[in-house]
């Protein structure tokens, strides 16, 4: 479930307005992994205008205690200053962030990088649940080598959002991001 960024569906200066935003916005890097963008991620959710004719970035974090979100928002504001656009930026925690929203561009960008790219989950998106976190898939493909000959060293890797993976046929080590 890929799920689009969302384009205001309205016509004239404020949807110029929501398009530039989107250009704008459309290479901002996430902070923990340079690599991939805020779209790519899946992070960027929407773009609109609010009743009181400011501009809204709207971004959802892959986790509600993501450290980096300040950064992000920051990141945001820093792009849009340079361009002398002044728009809030809103968090939106529900519906809660799932790794479907990545791209499949940044999936193949995290398995260029050396990191695992999650598998699919279908899940709900629209209740907040509370349950253990569900087994890793069986095979956990090595960006190095494709091979799936792999075992999890560490539930948690370099960030919390990704699991250290280690490959029993090239020796080498990687993260997994998990998928949520």
């Amino acid at each position: 479930m890929n799920t689009p960024h969302t384009i205001a569906a309205v016509e004239g200066p404020v949807a110029a307005r929501v398009a530039a935003v989107w250009a704008l916005l459309e290479n901002v890097c996430d902070p923990e992994i340079p690599v991939l963008t805020l779209h790519d991620l899946g992070i960027l959710r929407e773009v609109r205008e609010a009743d009181d004719g400011q501009l809204e970035v709207v971004i959802t974090p892959t986790y509600s205690g993501c450290p980096a979100m300040g950064q992000i928002e920051d990141d945001i504001h820093a792009v849009l200053s340079e361009h002398q656009i002044n728009a809030r930026v809103v968090t939106q925690l529900s519906p809660v962030w799932t790794t479907d929203w990545m791209s499949a561009e940044g999936k193949q960008k995290l398995r260029d990088y050396g990191i695992a790219p999650p598998h699919s989950v279908k899940t709900q998106l629209d209740v907040v649940r509370f349950t253990a976190n569900p087994p890793s898939p069986e095979s956990i493909a090595c960006p190095q080598c494709a091979s799936v000959n792999t075992v999890e060293s560490a539930r948690f890797g370099s960030t919390a959002c990704k699991a250290l993976y280690r490959c029993l046929d090239c020796k080498e080590p990687f993260d997994y991001f998990k998928p949520y």
